[in-house]
């Protein structure tokens, strides 16, 4: 049963290909307690072969069926830590969640180009790099990341995974819609 006054957590991790949203959301989920790992790249890449949807549509949906997890593990009182990039879909995401006892925590990681060029040339995924550097630069321009930025160069993942728990700067206020 839960305890009325305890509220569960959605941990969102961002960031472009090679910051490490993956690395710290796998070391978030083994120091968060009753929790979920939903990995959105799992969840896009279900689309198989010659899909009559566009780009836009796929992601659309992504969200969709992420929000409809993230209810349904909330439901039953599970954390959720979910990994994925989040360009300008945080505001739906948390007007979507406004009626669930939550706490949201939010975090663009980042890293410096040398640093992900390094990663995503370990990874052999050198192919993602202008993606990657396009999607930095459009998260550290936009206004509304600004507070929940966090520079994973010269980090450890149990330091930045301290980092997310503890500081309350990346907490996001979901509003109760009336």
């Amino acid at each position: 049963m839960q305890e009325i006054s305890r509220k569960n957590v959605i941990y969102l991790l961002s960031g472009p290909l090679g910051v490490g949203k993956s690395t710290a959301s796998r070391e978030l989920a083994r120091n968060v307690e009753q929790c979920v790992l939903i990995e959105g790249d799992n969840i896009l890449h279900m689309f198989k072969g010659e899909s009559q949807l566009s780009w836009e549509e796929r992601l659309c949906l992504t969200w969709k069926n992420i929000l409809a997890l993230t209810r349904n593990f909330i439901q039953h009182n599970l954390n959720v830590i979910i990994d994925f990039v989040v360009e300008d879909e945080l505001d739906w995401f948390c007007k979507q969640i406004s009626d669930l006892n939550v706490r949201v925590k939010y975090v663009v990681l980042r890293a410096d180009k040398e640093k992900i060029v390094e990663r995503l040339t370990i990874r052999g995924d050198i192919d993602s790099l202008e993606r990657s550097l396009f999607l930095l630069n459009k998260m550290e321009m936009s206004s509304s990341n600004n507070s929940y930025i966090y520079d994973t160069t010269l980090k450890k993942p149990a330091e930045i995974v301290e980092e997310i728990i503890n500081d309350p700067r990346f907490n996001v206020s979901v509003e109760a819609s009336s």
